[in-house]
């Protein structure tokens, strides 16, 4: 594993950088088929500058939650806040970064708002799968040690190298890679089905969540909360607003048919 993929002179092409772009790309032509399939009022330029805001909602967002965690050392050097290249980016500080964001697009341009976080859910697992893989090649969002034979020694100053030196390491990445993956399945197979508005960002939400809390328990690089893992405590917050949502009816079941369709069906 290498972070840098091509390098000419000064220019490098970084497997992050990589990963993010093309994450957006198929983010823009799957949700350009997407909303017109659910009829959302989105031009396929609109689908464009939706993504985009999502990404700067979610960049920022998942910047500002990594320096809150790691106040003291950004305190002590505010110059380093704006460099997210040297790494420190939090995927639930993206995740409501990218939400906020997605709320405020959705309500000035009048778009029902559940549907469009159904149509935009498994593109964001999706882009959470690269962006692991990049993490991979980054050696960045690493594990603790491990004995087992899958365990990876990463290449000499990445994040996990400075740590652990040349001791194998969980995969974890690729842990949550695979399991983001399955995630994204789901979630394309049940796309096309009549769920209520809002269960597939729900649903998304909940499997996310039950799989981030596991594979944390292997990571070395966690921001903690006192002596607790935060993207568990976050995960666990998830998982118990969601499950109270489909336990109330909100997002369980099939969308309410009108009473013409009812009316016809008992005839």
């Amino acid at each position: 594993m290498h972070p840098v993929l091509v390098e000419l002179g000064p220019f490098s092409l970084r497997f992050y950088g990589l990963m993010y772009v093309i994450g957006i790309v198929l983010a823009i032509v799957m949700l350009q088929r997407e909303v017109k399939r659910k009829g959302l009022p989105l031009t396929e330029d609109g689908v464009a500058n939706f993504v985009m805001v999502l990404v700067f909602g979610g960049i920022l967002g998942a910047r500002l939650y990594y320096v809150a965690f790691n106040w003291d050392y950004y305190r002590a050097q505010p110059w380093s806040i704006p460099a997210v290249w040297q790494g420190g980016l939090a995927i639930h500080g993206g995740l409501i970064g990218g939400l906020l964001a997605g709320v405020s697009f959705a309500r000035r341009r009048r778009i029902p708002l559940w549907r469009l976080g159904d149509t935009i859910a498994p593109n964001l697992i999706l882009g959470q799968a690269l962006g692991r893989f990049g993490n991979f090649m980054n050696g960045d969002a690493h594990g603790v040690p491990t004995d087992l034979p899958w365990g990876v020694v990463f290449a000499p100053n990445t994040p996990a190298s400075l740590q652990f030196g040349a001791t194998p390491l969980h995969p974890v990445m690729l842990y949550e890679m695979a399991i983001n993956l399955s995630i994204f399945a789901v979630l394309w197979k049940l796309r096309t089905r009549p769920f209520r508005d809002g269960f597939l960002f729900g649903l998304y939400l909940l499997l996310y969540s039950a799989g981030r809390f596991v594979v944390e328990f292997f990571r070395a690089d966690s921001l903690m909360l006192g002596p607790l893992r935060a993207a568990q405590v976050v995960s666990l917050l998830a998982i118990l607003g969601v499950g109270m949502l489909l336990w109330l009816g909100q997002l369980w079941a099939t969308a309410p048919q009108p009473q013409a369709a009812v009316r016809s069906r008992r005839r």
